[in-house]
């Protein structure tokens, strides 16, 4: 009997987590929902002279200004046009709020722990640090991000 718990306690327990998944060029991208404050229509942005290019500038949000990260940029792929689908996902960072442009978001799912796997060897490289781990739902693979390193300078 005790061999059955000392098993039990070896196996890592992932735990079920909710998420935002949004479409990135043609790739599908999750992060934790806890993170996420709201969801809003691309608006005018103003941008910030001398800022790193992946920082698209400043948006009015009820009277806050926040700053707009464009992950197109930020994770060096081609800047993607916008359309009527393009979203600011409006997160919480270590620097307060921040948003960040998407192509579109598709919808809010719960992953279970099962679903979850860490970023392979093959793929962990300096190109791939902002990724935290894969999610498998059904046919589709998820890249789920560390919002942390994807929005740190």
């Amino acid at each position: 009997m005790s061999e059955e718990i000392l098993e039990i306690q070896s196996e890592e327990v992932q735990e079920d987590r909710q998420t935002v998944v949004f479409r990135l060029a043609d790739e599908s991208y999750g992060i934790d929902i806890f993170r996420v404050n709201e969801i809003i229509r691309l608006r005018e942005i103003t941008p910030v002279p001398r800022t790193d290019q992946h920082i698209r500038g400043l948006v009015n949000l009820r009277g806050k200004t926040i700053p707009v990260v464009d992950l197109h940029v930020r994770f060096g792929s081609i800047e993607a046009s916008e359309t009527e689908n393009s979203r600011i996902i409006v997160v919480e960072s270590d620097n307060g709020n921040v948003g960040v442009i998407v192509d579109a978001v598709t919808e809010v799912m719960t992953l279970h722990g099962d679903q979850i796997e860490e970023t392979p060897a093959l793929a962990t490289d300096e190109s791939n640090e902002f990724v935290k781990g894969v999610a498998k739902h059904g046919e589709q693979l998820i890249t789920l991000l560390d919002l942390d390193k994807a929005l740190a300078a």
